[in-house]
């Protein structure tokens, strides 16, 4: 038995598409039955209210969170703000070089939020290799992990 994981992106381009389905890999294989997968620009606080954990991912533009992926967070921020404490989430972002900004911008918005890393960020640059692949999984899984009976 398991809980719902939320799976919010912005996919723009076959790296995201590949980190996208590596991350649901990871969610199938923590046998997570509930997976919901949400484009960013569509995903509600509803959807957010409803699950259990949430993964976010999408691209990093210019050094800085893409624009859906702050719409996402602008549209739940204050709907969700206290009835989701100490949600569980995992991140992953794929760049051509930096994301430090991003990460800045979004452990911003997360710790207004409160909700409880449970993995490690996966930042991917470049074509996504084998090892991304398994970080990637792992990300999927670990998050799954955080909402699945023993």
């Amino acid at each position: 038995m398991s809980g719902r994981v939320l799976v919010v992106h912005h996919t723009v381009s076959p790296s995201l598409q590949t980190m996208l389905d590596s991350v649901v890999e990871g969610l199938t294989l923590a046998h997570v039955a509930d997976v919901v997968v949400r484009p960013a620009l569509l995903c509600s606080a509803v959807e957010v209210l409803e699950s259990d954990a949430v993964i976010v991912g999408g691209p990093v533009n210019i050094g800085m969170i893409a624009g859906a992926v702050k719409h996402f967070f602008d549209q739940v921020y204050y709907p969700c703000l206290d009835a989701t404490v100490g949600r569980p989430y995992g991140l992953y972002l794929h760049g051509n070089d930096d994301a430090a900004g991003a990460l800045r911008d979004l452990g911003k918005i997360v710790a207004g939020l409160r909700w409880k890393q449970v993995t490690d960020h996966v930042v991917c640059t470049g074509p996504i290799t084998h090892q991304d692949h398994d970080w990637l999984v792992n990300l999927g899984g670990t998050v799954g992990l955080s909402v699945t009976d023993p």
